[in-house]
Parts: C-alpha cells; structure tokens; sequence
C-alpha cells in the first residue's frame, strides 16, 4: 500500500502545475479567445453602422454611429435572402443525414476484423488524405460524368464523406464497440444492416454528433460548390450570396428590375460594407447558436480511442 501511496503522490507532483505556468496558460487561452471574439464584435460593429460612418472613420470597434439601415435592406430583398437561407438549409440538413449514413456505415465495415475487404478499402480511404486528386479530376467528374451541374446535389454529393471522418468514425466503432455484442447479436440471426442500425449506431451518440457537427459546419460554410457548378441564382445557398456580394454588389443590384427600383437608384442607396456583414452575422448566429448543445458530444467523440492509462 505504501508503495502505491508513493507512486500516487509522485503522479501528483509530476502533473502539478506551478503557479507562474497556471497563470501564463490562461493568458495565452485569454489571448486566444481575444482573437477568436474580437473579429465577430468588428463584424457585428460594422453592421449596425452607417455608411456615412464607415466611409469617415473605416472600421471600428464599437460603430460611431448606430445604424439598421444595412438590416432594413436585407429584409427590403426578402425573397432573395430566404430563398438562399432555404436552400442553405435544406443543403445542411440533407446533407448531413446522407453523409453521416454513408461515413458511419464506411467506418463500421472497416473496423469489423472479419471485413475481407477492410485493408484494401482503408488504403483506399487513406491514400486521399495524403493524395488530392485534384481539381480538374474532381469538377470533370461531378459535372461532365455525373451532371451534377446546376442541380442541388452538386451542393451536396461532393461534401457528403471524407476520409478524415472515415477513419474517426472507424477508430470510435474498433475501440468501443465489443467484437461480443456484434457475434451474440449474429448467433441470434441478426443481419448486418439490423446489428449496425438497432445496436451500434444507438451506443454511438457522441461519434454521430462529432461527425454530423463536422459535416453541418462543412455544408453551412461552403460557397466554393456554388462558384465551381451553380450558375442558377436561384440555387445560390446563402453563403454563396455572401461571397457575391463580398466581390460585387451586383449581385442584389440584378433583382432590382424586379422590384421596380433602376440599377442606379439601388447601387447609389445600397449599404455596401455594413450589409455585407450583416450577410455575414446572419450566417454565423445559427452555428453560433447550435454549437453549445452539442459541445460535450464533440468533444466526447474527439477523444474516443485515444491512449487510455
């Protein structure tokens, strides 16, 4: 007992952290929270600005004078904002139930030791990690091979899995899930596609929420999609919007005709700078909103099958 007790007290004073280390990790996470935030209140300090302000002072803290006028526009282009906020939605939502099914029922078969396939498909999964195929390859593909050109799923099959997700997803199912539940569940006549649906995917909460986080914060963010396949404006997700109009202001200026409004009238009234961050503020509350309830199940899923003493 002694010798435990010692080598106890030894862990301690080993992983004990001075008080001068203490207080300098928590000016660095201080710094680095600063950073993470300071960027958003800019964003948001802008928005709520006027042009005027802006054009004077440029960019500030804290705005010098209060303005809504970049969020009375946005809700003036209703229709465009909600048709892109739709279809930025439904991309998200759909998106990532298809690309948890695929990840999760990829991950599962290549954990299962008795998959006569597993080594061959885990060089398969493993070598894109290290090997990008390419643009060209990729955009040739997507939309000469497959049409996905100016369909909603060319916002969606492209993103749907990664080899990253593959291989956390086959880490967690290897390390946690007991080789004798699935054979007791196999002895009892149980299928594979019962055993991974009924059994393994409901003990698997916090791989299912990392990865469908992963994908969410994929399929919310992305504009690259919309810039290499979608022409149609009307398949513009939101955040494509953003990006036009981050380059041009034509891009809400092309629906003035169908407002009644001449093209000059609206550029010439139109709050540039303050509604592209207001654009930008409306992309990032949901996320922003989202992420604490899934927290604990994301960080649960990271550190599924790391070292354990």
């Amino acid at each position: 007992m002694s010798t435990q007790s010692s080598y106890d007290s030894g862990l301690e004073k080993f992983n004990r952290v001075g008080k001068g280390t203490n207080i300098l990790f928590h000016l660095i996470f201080i710094i680095l929270a600063l950073l993470c935030v300071v960027p958003i209140v800019v964003v948001l300090s802008i928005s709520m600005s006027s042009e005027a302000s802006i054009r004077e002072t440029g960019y500030q803290l804290l705005p010098s004078a209060f303005s809504a006028e970049s969020y009375n526009y946005i809700v003036k282009q209703g229709s465009m904002i909600i048709r892109a906020l739709g279809v930025s939605v439904f991309v998200t939502v759909v998106g990532t139930l298809i690309g948890v099914l695929l990840t999760t029922s990829m991950g599962y078969a290549l954990s299962r030791p008795q998959f006569k396939l597993k080594g061959l498909l885990t060089w398969i999964v493993f070598i894109p990690m290290v090997f990008n195929g390419g643009l060209v390859s990729s955009y040739y593909i997507n939309s000469t091979m497959l049409g996905l050109s100016n369909t909603i799923w060319a916002l969606i099959l492209p993103l749907a899995v990664s080899s990253f997700n593959v291989i956390i997803c086959k880490t967690f199912f290897k390390t946690t899930i007991p080789d004798g539940l699935i054979e007791s569940a196999e002895i009892d006549g149980a299928g594979q596609f019962r055993i991974f649906f009924t059994i393994v995917l409901p003990i698997s909460l916090p791989v299912l929420a990392t990865i469908g986080l992963f994908l969410c914060f994929s399929y919310w963010n992305d504009w690259f999609q919309s810039m290499l396949y979608i022409d149609d404006q009307s398949l513009y997700s939101l955040q494509a919007l953003l990006n036009s109009l981050m380059s041009n202001v034509d891009a809400l200026a092309k629906n003035a005709s169908t407002m009644g409004i001449s093209y000059a009238e609206l550029v010439a009234t139109m709050p540039k700078e303050s509604a592209r961050m207001a654009v930008a503020i409306i992309i990032v509350l949901p996320v922003a909103l989202a992420y604490p309830f899934f927290q604990k199940y994301f960080i649960s899923g990271l550190t599924v099958g790391a070292v354990k003493g």
